[in-house]
């Protein structure tokens, strides 16, 4: 991790390799999306040049997911890119869709704990009701047609 920014810290090698400096190792792509899908950022700085490539190594490892899935993105929207390119889809993807996917991603996190608290509450219930079925079960002995014992005595009191 570098200290002032408390991203993980890769270097790129000539030969597309990538060196991890916290752990003194060399890692593949898929490594790479793992640490970021437990949530620690990357950084992935060119090691001759020192230029940042991590929008290079990242866009890298998205199509390389989506080549293993055969899609990404809609064929059209891939020919709007490539038509547009530049400016104005960089705007595109840096004001709106981060801002939409992160939005989405938050819906879907409050949708999760409500969904989970619905759960809860529905066992809360059933276990409610199997009480409330055991308590009325032992309450059947005292609604229950009266002995012959006990009308004896009823008539006895006459």
């Amino acid at each position: 991790m570098t200290e002032n920014t408390g991203k993980l810290l890769l270097k790129k090698y000539g030969n597309r390799r990538l060196y991890d400096t916290a752990r003194s190792t060399y890692i593949t792509l898929n490594e790479v999306a793992d640490t970021i899908k437990q949530g620690i950022e990357v950084e992935v700085v060119d090691a001759q040049t020192k230029e940042d490539v991590t929008a290079y190594i990242l866009t890298q490892i998205v199509l390389e997911q989506a080549r293993n899935k055969n899609a990404l993105l809609p064929v059209s929207l891939l020919h709007l890119i490539i038509r547009y390119g530049g400016n104005v889809l960089q705007e595109f993807f840096e004001k709106y869709l981060q801002q939409v996917i992160g939005s989405y991603l938050q819906f879907k996190k409050v949708a999760d704990e409500q969904f989970g608290k619905w759960i809860d509450m529905q066992l809360d219930y059933s276990n409610m009701a199997r009480k409330t079925f055991s308590d009325m079960s032992s309450l059947g002995s005292c609604s229950s047609e009266p002995t012959e014992e006990h009308n004896g005595k009823d008539k006895g009191k006459k």
